[in-house]
């Protein structure tokens, strides 16, 4: 039977990664906060000579939003499977039930949504840099 301070250590390194997954999810949930207010901006514009390009920043702005949602969306599912794997580590050796493989199963969801996740913000990231080259020209 694992001593009660083992099972701490098992657990120690999911943690980090959820303290890590939080940061993350705060540096999305500003980008997005940041787009819904450039959204607000452009939607209060009157000027009439801007409505054209305003129309196709907002079009981008809309998509921009799409991506970084999905982005915080299976970001928080990997933290919240990272938090179900931390309570099954106690759960495993508090019940005397071999999950092992569970565990890994969890593990290897959670970081196929944190995977995907990153990709979602890496994607909304690639689509910010086209203001850039619209001013550009």
């Amino acid at each position: 039977m694992l001593d009660f301070v083992e099972i701490i250590q098992m657990a120690v390194a999911p943690a980090f990664l959820l303290t890590a997954l939080g940061a993350i999810i705060t540096v999305m949930a500003n980008r997005l906060s940041r787009i819904v207010d450039r959204h607000r901006v452009l939607r209060e514009c009157k000027e009439k000579n801007q409505v054209k390009k305003n129309t196709n920043e907002l079009a981008l702005l809309k998509c921009r939003a799409k991506w970084t949602h999905w982005a915080i969306a299976f970001t928080t599912i990997a933290a919240l499977f990272i938090s179900l794997l931390i309570a099954m580590i106690f759960i495993t050796v508090e019940v005397l039930v071999d999950l092992e493989r569970y565990l890994a199963i969890l593990f290897v969801i959670a970081m196929t949504c944190l995977i995907i996740g990153l990709l979602c913000f890496l994607r909304e990231v690639h689509l910010s840099k086209g203001v850039i080259n619209d001013y550009e020209s």
